[in-house]
């Protein structure tokens, strides 16, 4: 039985971010243990135990850090205590002199970024750059992603779904080729489940479409090895939707800003046949030499 996790980076409207990205990151249940410990290990390596990895906003720079003289020589809990009573004055000039939006996204700020504080920028890149090779490391764990350039989608005249419902539904039936094809392989068959990122504007909406998928089948294909609905779950209290998080943040980044250190590290895991990578697919105009697109009509080599 395989377990998928799925999780999105960027938005699906025509606005902000030019990507967005759907992942699922598909384990074994047997293994879920142990590698739920890895990254419990990992995490506690840096004083993270209990905190949830949100990778884009330990990636961002903490301005502070920077502003507190060898902040790098300072134990944990000095430069815990620093920074915190840096933002606390910065929370009390925007009060007294700032606008409403400038403190609300301060304080968002701060609320998200909170946990990590107690480490250098640096550190919490190669924690990142660590679990990515973790994430890398499980055989038998499959990645599955729709990766949708927005100017191409809205720019079609009839949109038959929007990008959140067309990404789920691509990678429904990636999930779905994958459990038959590797159950057929092994000689078994193999079933799986989703377990999403609670997103409580699309919950019902994708409940509805896996509903409809077991009853009918989608454009392609009939859903036999997936069962349940998507099971929906606060993603600070499971890591391996932190996990599809992190991927996520690698191929969006791939895309939208050329930073392929992360994205290369996870790239081996996608699902792939003998005729190419299958896992992944960039939405894009026709054209595209990408690597995803290169890929996904190479034949790997024998």
């Amino acid at each position: 039985m395989f377990v998928c996790y799925l999780d999105e980076s960027g938005v699906p409207e025509n606005a902000g971010t030019p990507y967005f990205v759907l992942v699922g990151l598909a384990i074994e249940a047997q293994r879920w243990k142990t590698i739920e410990t890895e990254i419990s290990s990992l995490k506690a390596a840096y004083g993270l135990q209990g905190q949830e990895i949100h990778t884009a906003w330990m990636a961002r720079r903490f301005t502070e850090q920077e502003r507190i003289p060898d902040f790098d020589l300072l134990p944990c809990e000095g430069r815990r205590r620093e920074v915190e009573q840096r933002r606390m004055q910065h929370l009390l000039r925007l009060a007294a002199s700032g606008t409403r939006k400038q403190l609300d996204a301060a304080k968002k700020n701060y609320r998200k970024t909170a946990g990590y504080v107690h480490l250098t920028r640096d550190e919490r890149l190669e924690l990142i750059r660590q679990l990515a090779d973790t994430v890398a490391g499980w055989q038998d764990s499959r990645l599955f992603a729709e990766v949708i350039d927005k100017q191409v989608v809205y720019a079609q005249p009839n949109l038959r779904l929007p990008p959140f419902e067309f990404a789920f539904t691509e990678l429904i039936q990636r999930y779905e080729y994958f459990l038959r094809h590797r159950g057929h392989f092994l000689g078994q068959e193999l079933l799986g489940f989703i377990v999403q990122d609670n997103n409580e504007t699309v919950a019902r909406r994708l409940t509805e479409m896996m509903i409809r998928f077991h009853r009918e089948g989608t454009r392609w294909t009939d859903i036999d090895h997936i069962f349940e609905t998507p099971l929906f779950v606060n993603s600070e209290l499971t890591s391996m939707v932190q996990m599809a998080d992190l991927c996520g943040y690698a191929i969006r980044r791939y895309y939208e800003n050329g930073e392929a250190d992360l994205f290369e590290r996870i790239y081996q895991r996608f699902d792939r046949t003998p005729q190419g990578v299958v896992g992944i697919r960039h939405f894009t105009a026709p054209g595209c030499s990408c690597r995803v697109c290169s890929d996904r009509s190479t034949p790997l080599k024998p």
